[in-house]
């Protein structure tokens, strides 16, 4: 499996593959598992699943930084990932993590999909 580089070609590959819906629900699910209650709606736009995600990791990096790192090890984002994050803007690493989560979602969505 080769990842997406970006958030378009993430987005691109799951509705080609027909597996968006899968990956709403498998984001609503690990956020729950971190008591933080997303609920993205299963039509939600590709545009407004990321503004939405962008603005919750912001949040969290801000206000509630252990529930940022409990969202990135119950999502099991690589920490050599997090790692090479830039943490100069904080705007900018929100927008990267997200989509690192997203990624990490969608290789979930993509293996589950893939060997079920």
């Amino acid at each position: 499996m080769e990842l997406p580089t970006s958030f378009d070609d993430l987005i691109d590959e799951a509705n080609q593959l027909e597996l968006y819906k899968k990956l709403i629900t498998q984001l609503n699910k690990d956020f729950l598992l971190v008591n933080i209650d997303l609920d993205f709606h299963e039509g939600i736009l590709p545009s407004s699943l990321k503004l939405v995600l962008h603005e919750t990791i912001y949040r969290l990096i801000q206000e509630k930084f252990t529930e940022y790192l409990n969202v990135l090890y119950i999502i099991d984002v690589p920490e050599s990932q997090v790692k090479s994050l830039e943490g100069d803007d904080i705007v900018k690493l929100a927008e990267d993590a997200s989509f690192l989560i997203l990624k990490r979602e969608w290789q979930k969505v993509w293996y589950k999909n893939k060997y079920s």
